[in-house]
């Protein structure tokens, strides 16, 4: 951390950015820093646009310090990292659509987010611009609230293509070889998920190369977080990826929270672990059933659905919405656990040691089942180190990173648990990574009953006198890795958020998986990743 705080020291350091340093570099101390990601010096955390510049935050994982660097970009153009450090290949090529800046050097120049149906070509971040070039409006009620207002009609919008009504043709990369044929997936898919499409080049039936095309769930949540009140901010933050609700919405809290210098009450954060665990709990339980059943092991798909019907039912009557959404926000949390919702989770908890341990020793017992999952899709340590991979992905090959423990939010500062970490890298390894972190979570969830404190659910959001921009920024681990929010806020008004799904860097990964392996082993890698589509579409 102190050569990374020596080398960022030589810019100028903004005031008002918390709880870490962010500096205004040049272009020299830009690349300096993007050859230390590709020497493995540190780790890239994100990077993201602005009006005329862009950000990239860092992780030194030996001392747990991180920095945000910022490049101004006047004429339009910055120092690609990507040419250095794949991992921020799509993260450029996402600034290059949504704000025009070009990253010099980029290995890869294709549009990412952008299919050529926005009409236009960088739409601006300012929030009455973009939503006016978008069809939307604004209404005002009489205490002077301002809400944006949706387009009447898809026939509102500007037509697709920049005014063509064609999107713009996509070329996939090759690959040589004799007696190679393409297998197009998607982005319409069997199952009623989300969509994506992928390009499978292969020998027979085995996978020689595997390209994504993403972005078709686009939201412009960037765009629609300029000007939006806190309130409103934070249900868009909470809807940037539906399953990690709870994840997103504490990321985004404790960036406005670190922002403004206050901490939620101590119930508040309790409360919010406890959410938090549960949503852990639900989605590991989902993702298991679904990789067994894309190896046709039913049994375990019904199963394990059982056990998240019970979670999200419990969820439901304690905090009043299945996924807990908007029970996460600045200064605190919206809904509180009386007793008898206290009694329901222990209730939950014991159901789940009751059964959930014989559905693990179905797992591991069967056979058939052991076949498809072991040395499929082998993710090797380097790549993920290399990605910062988090969650499953990350800790199934070998990284232990996880926001709890290396950041030490609270409460986690305070509660018991352990990361589970193997080196495996496989299906099978990401299927017991969740099967561990379940069984964490479930001692979380019983510690955080018998200490939860007694007190407010509140603090109020209090705007600081004289001050005209703050920034904050957090981390808050979800199921599937580390979420980042960065905040800048005018008083109480949200300017500018950027939100970072761990998919962006999970994503790349499975392309690298599935390499070698057969066709029909995608579904099984696939599920076994669960990446998310809305969460890196932004």
């Amino acid at each position: 951390m102190t050569l990374l705080l020596e080398t960022v020291n030589q810019g100028r350091l903004v005031e008002g950015h918390w709880p870490w340093p962010r500096a205004v570099v040049d272009a020299p101390i830009w690349r300096t820093l993007a050859q230390g990601l590709a020497a493995g010096e540190t780790m890239l955390l994100s990077l993201w646009g602005d009006i005329g510049s862009v950000h990239m935050a860092l992780l030194d994982e030996t001392s747990a310090g991180i920095v945000v660097v910022t490049l101004d970009c006047p004429d339009g153009r910055f120092p690609s990292v990507g040419a250095l450090h794949a991992p921020a290949v799509r993260l450029e090529r996402g600034i290059r659509d949504l704000f025009g800046l070009q990253p010099d050097g980029a290995t890869d120049t294709r549009p990412w987010l952008d299919h050529g149906r926005w009409g236009l070509d960088h739409p601006p971040l300012e929030g009455e611009g973009r939503r006016a070039a978008r069809g939307w409006g604004e209404a005002r009620d009489a205490s002077g609230t301002v809400t944006p207002t949706r387009p009447a009609s898809p026939a509102d919008l500007p037509p697709p293509g920049g005014g063509t009504g064609e999107a713009v043709p996509y070329v996939f990369l090759p690959a040589e070889g004799e007696n190679l044929h393409q297998i197009p997936v998607g982005p319409v898919h069997a199952g009623i998920i989300e969509p994506g499409h992928f390009r499978f080049t292969a020998s027979g039936e085995t996978v020689v190369r595997l390209e994504q095309r993403l972005g078709y769930v686009h939201k412009g949540i960037d765009a629609l977080m300029a000007g939006a009140n806190l309130e409103q901010a934070a249900r868009l933050a909470g809807r940037t990826s539906g399953d990690s609700t709870v994840a997103y919405a504490l990321a985004f809290s404790r960036a406005v929270e670190a922002a403004l210098g206050f901490e939620a009450p101590p119930r508040a954060l309790w409360l919010r672990a406890l959410m938090a665990e549960l949503e852990r709990i639900a989605n590991h339980l989902g993702d298991i059933g679904a990789i067994c059943n894309d190896a046709s092991f039913v049994i375990m798909h019904a199963e394990t659905g059982i056990l998240r019907e019970y979670v999200l039912r419990t969820a439901y009557a304690c905090f009043g919405h299945r996924l807990m959404m908007d029970c996460v926000v600045p200064g605190g949390v919206e809904a509180e656990l009386d007793n008898q919702g206290a009694l329901g989770v222990r209730a939950l908890i014991e159901r789940l040691r009751a059964r959930f341990p014989v559905l693990v020793e179905l797992y591991d017992n069967t056979a058939s089942l052991q076949d498809r999952t072991v040395s499929t899709g082998i993710v090797k340590a380097e790549l993920a180190r290399l990605y910062g991979a988090g969650g499953p992905i990350g800790r199934a090959s070998g990284r232990a990173f996880d926001a709890r423990r290396i950041l030490g939010y609270g409460p986690y500062d305070r509660l018991c648990f352990e990361v589970p970490v193997l080196t495996e890298g496989d299906v099978n390894a990401r299927v017991w990574i969740r099967i561990r972190e379940i069984e964490q979570s479930l001692g979380l969830i019983e510690q955080i009953l018998q200490t939860l404190p007694d007190g407010s659910l509140r603090a109020p959001v209090v705007e600081l006198a004289g001050a005209q921009t703050r920034e904050g920024m957090a981390l808050a681990e979800s199921f599937r890795g580390d979420v980042l929010a960065w905040i800048r806020l005018d008083g109480v008004n949200i300017t500018r958020c950027h939100l970072r799904d761990p998919s962006w860097f999970q994503w790349p990964l499975l392309e690298a998986a599935i390499e070698g392996n057969i066709v029909a082993d995608f579904p099984l890698c696939n599920k076994s990743f669960n990446c998310s589509y809305s969460g890196h579409d932004i």
